[in-house]
């Protein structure tokens, strides 16, 4: 036996708090990888709640990577909640017809970032708020109740409203070694035999992991 089982929608037996959601989210723009976890012991399996403003007609995808852990009440604002902002009014007339409609402004006048794309590894802390477009890279750490405006680089932790800049969590070296290496791209078996490494900090024993 290899870990909990990846299509378990409750790896942990008797817990349904937690929910391996890549089981239970049916937008196909929410893409979620293998073995990351919602923690919510209201309804973990109803994660969808959680990303806001998510219209199919806009396209823009949450991609979220493997091995992640969501705490409860983290939510995801998608580029539906956004407003025309160049103009002396944000107020979205058009949406009301009768008349209004006339000003319906084109996509490109709206503000727009691409996909919301969360990184492998990433923990994000309770009540976390992700704004439209954001990247956060693999093994970084958002606090809990952080609202997050700009991407997040690899290993870092931020916090706050707006998230600012806390500290690295490990030196630039080790930082681009655990990219490189990307254990969570390996087979299972492989991860299960070198679980001490993967947790430890000796980075030179994890690049001899076989």
């Amino acid at each position: 036996m290899y870990g909990a089982n990846p299509k378990d929608k409750h790896p942990m037996k008797g817990f349904p708090q937690i929910c391996f959601i890549q089981n239970t989210v049916l937008n196909p723009n929410i893409i979620i990888g293998d073995y990351t976890y919602y923690d919510d012991p209201e309804d973990s399996e109803n994660f969808e709640r959680n990303v806001l403003y998510h219209f199919p007609f806009i396209g823009d995808r949450l991609i979220i990577g493997k091995f992640c852990a969501l705490a409860r009440g983290v939510k995801f604002i998608m580029h539906g909640a956004n407003h025309k902002m160049d103009g002396f009014s944000t107020y979205p007339f058009q949406i009301f017809g009768n008349g209004w409609e006339k000003i319906d402004p084109q996509p490109d006048e709206l503000p727009y970032k691409g996909d919301t794309v969360i990184g492998n590894d990433v923990w994000i802390g309770y009540e976390a708020v992700i704004m439209p477009g954001v990247k956060v890279g693999d093994g970084a750490i958002i606090a809990a109740k952080s609202v997050v405006v700009s991407n997040v680089a690899p290993y870092t932790i931020v916090g706050g409203n707006p998230a600012k800049f806390i500290r690295q969590r490990f030196d630039d070296n080790a930082i681009q070694v655990l990219l490189e290496v990307a254990w969570w791209n390996w087979d299972i078996e492989k991860i299960t035999r070198n679980l001490e490494k993967i947790v430890a900090a000796d980075i030179e024993a994890l690049k001899d992991c076989q």
